[in-house]
């Protein structure tokens, strides 16, 4: 190949635009992590830390 495709090259406002998706995406999974967490935590309740190991 003579030529080098180098993609896609995004202006500085989709540049930003593409990171604040990205930072909304990762908040938004970490908040379902918390939520599952403390939903099995509520579910089993305290016998959960009870049991042996």
């Amino acid at each position: 190949m003579a030529t080098e495709d180098k993609g896609i090259t995004l202006t500085p406002a989709q540049a930003k635009a593409r990171r604040a998706r990205s930072v909304a995406i990762a908040l938004a999974l970490a908040a379902m992590v918390v939520i599952f967490y403390f939903a099995t935590i509520a579910k089993f309740g305290p016998a959960l830390f009870e049991r042996a190991l």
